[in-house]
C-alpha cells in the first residue's frame, strides 16, 4: 500500500509511524528515505516544509517516517534505547519492510548523524547520503547540549533562562512531543564517528548547512573527510530556517539529478 496516510511497521521493539508517496511524475527515479531532527517529527520537518512535494514532483518515491520517541512511534523512557546505531537500525528495517534495496537517504539535524550513521554501517543500501544541518559537529561535538534533556524536564518554559534551553523547550511543546521520551533521547544519541569512520563512506555526499548555524558545525570542513563528497552553503540561514530554503532544495535536486 502506498499513500500519503500515516501507516506504521513493526521494527524490532519499535513501532514506526511513516508515510510512503509514489512518484508524482516520470520518470520514476528510485526512492528517497527522510530522517527528521530532534523534537519534530516527519511532518513538521518534511511535509511542511513543500520537502515531500518537491521531490514527488522530482520523480522520487519518497518515504518519510517518525524517529522512535517522535511523533506517532514508539516512545521509550530509557537512554539506552535511543544509540544512534539503534534508530539507524529503524531505518533500516523500514528500508526492508517495504521492500527498499537502495535508497537515497536524507537527515537533518539528529537526522542527519542518524543517516551517517546508516551509510558508515550499510553502504550497500545507500546511493547517496545527504546531510543536512549537520557538518563538523558530526566528529567533533556529541549532539545538542546535554542541558536540553533538563530543558524538557523543567516544570514549564517560563522556569528557564538559556536561550537554546527555551527554543527547543518551545519547539517540543509545539510539536505535541513527549518530553520525558525526548529527554531520553538526548541522553542517549550522543555518539560521534571517528575521522576514520566518516572516511569510508564512499556512496555520494552532499553536506547542506546554513551560513548563519552555530549548531552544526562546518559544511566544508566535514565534506573534506570524505572521498566522494561536497558542501552546499545556505546563504543567511540558521538552523531553524535552513531545512525549508529555496537554495536548499535546489541543491539538493541538483545533487540527485547528478546520480541518475
Amino acid at each position: 500500500m502506498t499513500n500519503q496516510q500515516l501507516q506504521t511497521a513493526k521494527v524490532g521493539r519499535a513501532e514506526i509511524a511513516y508515510i510512503d508517496v509514489p512518484s508524482a511524475s516520470e520518470p520514476h527515479r528510485g526512492a528517497v528515505l527522510l530522517i527528521h531532527g530532534f523534537a519534530s517529527n516527519h511532518a513538521v520537518n518534511w511535509a511542511n516544509t513543500s520537502w515531500v512535494g518537491t521531490l514527488t514532483r522530482a520523480g522520487f518515491r519518497v518515504v518519510a517516517f517518525d524517529n522512535r520517541g517522535h511523533g506517532r512511534s514508539s516512545k521509550f523512557y530509557t537512554p539506552e534505547d535511543y544509540d544512534t546505531a539503534l534508530m539507524a537500525a529503524d531505518a533500516i528495517g523500514l528500508l526492508d519492510h517495504l521492500g527498499i534495496a537502495r535508497a537515497h537517504v536524507m537527515g537533518y539535524s539528529m537526522g542527519a548523524r542518524i543517516t551517517a550513521y546508516l551509510a558508515n554501517a550499510h553502504p550497500a543500501r545507500v546511493r547517496a547520503a545527504l546531510l543536512g544541518g549537520l557538518g563538523i559537529h558530526l566528529i567533533e561535538g556529541v549532539g545538542l547540549p546535554i542541558g536540553i534533556a533538563d530543558a524538557l524536564e523543567a516544570p514549564s518554559l517560563s522556569w528557564l533562562t538559556d536561550p537554546m534551553q527555551r527554543m527547543f523547550r518551545a519547539f517540543a511543546e509545539q510539536t505535541g512531543s513527549d518530553l520525558a521520551a525526548l529527554a531520553a533521547c538526548i541522553r542517549g544519541s550522543r555518539q560521534t564517528l571517528s575521522r576514520e569512520e566518516v572516511g569510508r563512506i564512499d556512496a555520494p555526499v552532499l553536506v547542506s548547512v546554513g551560513t548563519n548555524d552555530p549548531i552544526a558545525g562546518s559544511a566544508a570542513d566535514l565534506a573534506a573527510l570524505m572521498p566522494n563528497a561536497r558542501a552546499l552553503d545556505i546563504p543567511g540561514r540558521d538552523h531553524n530556517l535552513a531545512v525549508g530554503d529555496r537554495t536548499h532544495k535546489e541543491g539538493v535536486l541538483a545533487f540527485l539529478a547528478e546520480q541518475d
